[in-house]
C-alpha cells in the first residue's frame, strides 16, 4: 500500500496538476532542460551507480542518470501517477532498460539504507510538507560519501515567466503568488534556509550556486501566454476571476510575452539554485 503524509500535494499531482504536466511533458522539458547537464555533472554520475531521482515526475532526468549510469540503474520517486505512467511510456520508446520508476512520498517511502550513491532532483524538492523528514530519509538512503545534487528555483523576481505573470496583479488575483514559506515552488529560495536544512538532516559539505538558463514557453507570445495559463497556477488564478478579466489575462500577458519572442520561440530566462552536499555519518 502506498504510504503518503504529503497528502495535499498527492491530491494535487494527482489531479489536474499532474495530468497537465504528464500531457505537456515535452514542453516543459523544453523549458528546463537548460538545467539538465548542470545538475549531471554536479551529481558526479559513474558507469556502475545507483541513483534516485526524487520528484522524478515523467522521467526526462531520471533516463538521462540511467544512461550515466549504463552499467548502474536509476530509480525514479514521484507522488503523480499520471507523470510515472508517461515515465514508465518514455523509457520503453526509448529503450532505456536500467530505469524503474515508483509512486511515493519521499518524506516515508521506506528507502533501503545506503542504497544509493547519488541522489537528484531537478525542481522536485520543494513541494514537502516536512522537508526535515524527506532530507533525514534522502540522507538515510545513501551510502556514506553519497553525493546529493538538485536544483530549485532562486528568488521569484530572478525568473522572466514570474514577472511576466506578475505583470498581471491587476487582473488576478496573485495575492501570495511567489510565496516562499510552505510547500511550493520557491519554498527552498532562501540559500540560508537550504544549509540549515541540509544540516540538520546530516549532509555535510553543502553548496548552493546560481544557475541560469533560458527556457523556451511557446512558438510565439500568444502560445507561451497559454501554455503558462493552462499551467496549475494558472489555472487556478484565472477560476478565480469571471470570463472578461480571463480575456484580458491572456491579452495583457500575451503582450507583456512579446519582446521575448525570438526566432526560435518565446524565451524566458530562470534562475535557480544547483544545491550539492555529501552524506556524512550522524553522531
Amino acid at each position: 500500500m502506498k504510504q503518503f503524509t504529503n497528502t495535499a500535494q498527492a491530491e494535487a499531482w494527482n489531479g489536474y496538476e499532474g495530468a497537465q504536466w504528464a500531457r505537456d511533458q515535452e514542453r516543459w522539458d523544453a523549458v528546463n532542460d537548460g538545467f539538465n547537464q548542470p545538475l549531471l555533472d554536479a551529481a558526479t554520475i559513474a558507469e556502475t551507480d545507483t541513483v534516485l531521482d526524487v520528484g522524478c515526475g515523467a522521467g526526462p532526468t531520471t533516463r538521462l542518470a540511467a544512461r550515466r549510469a549504463a552499467l548502474g540503474r536509476a530509480l525514479g520517486l514521484d507522488l503523480s501517477g499520471p507523470m510515472l505512467d508517461k515515465a514508465r511510456e518514455s523509457a520503453t520508446r526509448e529503450r532505456v532498460a536500467n530505469v524503474a520508476f515508483v509512486q511515493g512520498d519521499a518524506q516515508v517511502h521506506p528507502l533501503d539504507d545506503g542504497a544509493f550513491d547519488a541522489v537528484i532532483s531537478r525542481y522536485g524538492m520543494t513541494f514537502f510538507a516536512d522537508p526535515a523528514a524527506a532530507f533525514t530519509n534522502l540522507h538515510r538512503a545513501l551510502r556514506p560519501g553519497g553525493r546529493l545534487a538538485f536544483i530549485c528555483a532562486a528568488e521569484p523576481e530572478a525568473n522572466e515567466w514570474f514577472t511576466a505573470l506578475r505583470s498581471l496583479r491587476d487582473i488576478l488575483p496573485l495575492g501570495g503568488f511567489g510565496k516562499t514559506a510552505g510547500p511550493g515552488m520557491f519554498s527552498l529560495a532562501d540559500p540560508g534556509h537550504v544549509r540549515d536544512l541540509l544540516a540538520v538532516s546530516g549532509f555535510g559539505e553543502a553548496r548552493v550556486q546560481r544557475v541560469e538558463a533560458a527556457g523556451k514557453w511557446g512558438a510565439d507570445a500568444a502560445d507561451a501566454a497559454a501554455f503558462l495559463l493552462s499551467s496549475g497556477p494558472g489555472r487556478h488564478l484565472l477560476d478565480q476571476v469571471p470570463p472578461p478579466a480571463r480575456e484580458a489575462a491572456r491579452r495583457d500577458l500575451t503582450a507583456a510575452l512579446e519582446r521575448h519572442e525570438t526566432e526560435s520561440g518565446v524565451r524566458l530566462r530562470s534562475n535557480s539554485w544547483l544545491v550539492t552536499a555529501v552524506h556524512t555519518a550522524r553522531d
